[in-house]
């Protein structure tokens, strides 16, 4: 096991179809295919590269700290448009949720899976509009792909229809990840890989609430049991600014300790295009064989 003091930074580079176009006065100006968007980011605390943005749309931020806000098209925007990263194709929109339907820098994790997931079994947890599950599949895994939004699982499957993959073994399924998680404890199942994206705050299909700092270690403790010594991989990446990724790679260093491999665990970030200054974006833990 590596020492976890040794932090590792994990940076999500620009591709045609995306990029991190400029950052500053905490606020981020991205291209998203042919659209321009500028979407409030607290951590961008230094100046911008330009203060000539263009953006098509801005997201203005409501009142309160946990959310809320609207949309504000300078240009019209259409409901969705398809972007693409490798053989894999999706839908981008303006949510409510301030960002575009899938989320950028995830890349370099789905990439790091991909490099071990031919032939896997693989479960996504919190799999939203499975640009990562099909990322996978179209590496060879066979994929379980559970989120509590039934919106999202069908997002899922029309990105698949998108990318020509809906005959691929994808088992989509909207469920609480959580008691989906236990469910497959207790029936003896096993994963060659497990992704974990969840959220700082959500709700499962039922009304289940979910906390992240208090449901997060069940949860990957269950995930655990799910994996063996033959497994390949476990990436956790969360977007908490009250958790380490010290304390979420000790937790996951503990959980796997009897499976040998290493674990990781640091921050993820994007380049920006303008001056290659990295944002911080979350931070991650990750367990994974070679």
């Amino acid at each position: 096991m590596i020492a976890l003091a040794n932090l590792t930074t994990i940076v999500a580079e620009p591709w045609d179809d995306w990029g991190l176009i400029d950052s500053g006065g905490g606020w981020k100006y991205e291209r998203y295919g042919p659209i321009r968007v500028v979407r409030p980011e607290p951590q961008a605390m230094w100046a911008p590269a330009s203060d000539s943005w263009d953006p098509d749309a801005t997201f203005m931020p409501g009142s309160d700290e946990d959310g809320g806000g609207r949309w504000q098209q300078h240009r019209e925007v259409p409901r969705d448009w398809p972007l693409a990263r490798g053989k894999v194709r999706f839908h981008a929109s303006l949510t409510p949720f301030r960002h575009l339907g899938f989320f950028p820098d995830m890349a370099p994790q789905w990439d790091h899976m991909a490099e071990r997931a031919a032939g896997a079994d693989v479960l996504n947890l919190f799999g939203y509009t499975g640009v990562g599950t099909l990322t996978l599949s179209d590496a060879g895994a066979r994929l379980v792909h559970v989120d509590a939004s039934k919106k999202s699982v069908e997002g899922g499957r029309r990105n698949a229809e998108l990318s020509g993959m809906t005959d691929r073994p994808i088992r989509w399924i909207v469920d609480d990840a959580a008691k989906f998680t236990a469910r497959e404890v207790r029936r003896g199942r096993r994963y060659d890989g497990i992704l974990l994206d969840p959220p700082k705050f959500g709700r499962g299909p039922e009304g289940e609430v979910w906390r992240l700092e208090e449901h997060l270690a069940p949860l990957l403790g269950d995930g655990a049991k799910l994996l063996d010594s033959d497994s390949r991989f476990l990436v956790l990446t969360v977007y908490a600014v009250r958790m380490s990724a010290l304390s979420i790679g000790e937790l996951l260093r503990q959980l796997t300790a009897e499976l040998g491999g290493t674990v990781e665990c640091g921050e993820m970030a994007v380049r920006e295009e303008a001056r290659g200054l990295l944002l911080p974006t979350a931070i991650f833990a990750r367990w994974s064989k070679s």
